[in-house]
This record gives C-alpha cells, sequence and structure tokens, in this order.
C-alpha cells in the first residue's frame, strides 16, 4: 500500500507560509538545496527542473501530488506546476485545470484512502495547512524542512481540528544553511 507522505517547509514557529500565502521568507540558497532535491527531485516544480540540473532525474519517491486549493494557486503559480507526477486539487472552488490536474471536490478522505490503495509510488501532500489537518489520519509520514526563521503569524501546518496523533522520528539531517530536514512516521 503506498503511503501519503506530508512534504513541506515550516518555519521555527510552525507556519508553512505567510498570512498572505507567500513563502519568500524561506531559505531557497545553501547546502539544503542540493541535498534535498538530490533524494527528492520529483517535488521540484516541472518549469525548474532543467535549471536545478534535475531534468532527467528519476522519480525516486513520489509519483502523486496532492495540493490544497491555495498552495495550488499560490501568486504567480503555474496551471500544471508537477507535469511530471499524477496532480490533484482539493477544491470546489477550482473549476479551470488542465487535463493533467484533477479535482477532488467532495469525500476527500475516501479519495485518497483509494488512491493509497493503488498500485505506484508514495502520494505527496503537498500542502496545504487546512487539508493536512482534514487528513492528518490518513497520513503515514511526515518530511519537514525547518527553516531557521520566524513568521510570526500566518498558514500553520496543521490549520484545523486534529486529534492528537503520534510520530515518531526516524531521520534527521542538519545542514549548514540551518535548515532541519526530520523524517516523521506515524507510530
Amino acid at each position: 500500500m503506498r503511503k501519503l507522505v506530508y512534504y513541506v517547509a515550516t518555519t521555527l514557529d510552525g507556519y508553512i507560509a505567510a498570512e498572505d500565502g507567500s513563502f519568500d521568507g524561506f531559505i531557497f540558497e545553501g547546502d539544503h538545496m542540493a541535498g534535498i532535491n538530490a533524494e527528492y527531485p520529483e517535488t521540484v516544480p516541472t518549469q525548474f527542473r532543467e535549471a536545478a540540473g534535475l531534468l532527467d532525474a528519476p522519480i525516486r519517491h513520489f509519483d502523486t501530488v496532492l495540493m490544497g486549493r491555495h498552495t495550488y494557486q499560490v501568486p504567480g503559480g503555474l496551471a500544471s506546476p508537477y507535469a511530471h507526477l499524477r496532480q490533484f486539487v482539493v477544491s470546489t472552488k477550482v473549476t479551470d485545470t488542465p487535463d493533467d490536474v484533477e479535482v477532488i471536490r467532495s469525500d476527500v478522505a475516501g479519495r485518497v484512502a483509494a488512491l493509497k490503495e493503488e498500485d505506484g509510488l508514495d502520494i505527496w501532500l503537498c500542502g496545504g495547512g487546512k487539508l493536512a489537518a482534514e487528513l492528518l489520519p490518513l497520513i503515514d509520514k511526515m518530511l519537514i524542512k525547518i527553516h531557521p526563521v520566524v513568521f510570526g503569524r500566518g498558514i500553520p501546518l496543521f490549520d484545523g481540528k486534529a486529534d492528537i496523533t503520534k510520530f515518531q522520528r526516524t531521520d534527521a539531517r542538519l545542514f549548514e544553511s540551518g535548515v532541519s530536514f526530520m523524517t516523521y512516521e506515524r507510530r
């Protein structure tokens, strides 16, 4: 069975984006970029894969990406941000997507549970916080890039009611840039 993996960057105070949905306060230069991109090349948007030297990089961990509406519709965003993956957007408001982006409008947990039963690589939960809170019972693993910045307020890692759920840290990588890359698996 495939795993649902919440792979996301966060601040020290637990925000995945600023209040306006922007994430330009994160650190985009440093040794963590090459290190993480080498392990998870499929998480680089299609438009930037060539510039990052990842155009021919193999799909290693995820063949499917799941995004909330705000993650999909970031300002200046792309209509098909991960064309090299199977793409899903969870939204009741998104209406105009290219053919390679499927919109999930209802029974999100049921649809994601069905995706987990399919053959293939893991499913990348790309964001956002509301969707992560809704899908917490289905999240098997978290890959969290903790940036050494504080936003003070913004979109939280889990935005909504969620039951206490315990995870166990299974890996930790520390980079000179100050970014920590933490892996947690459901207990």
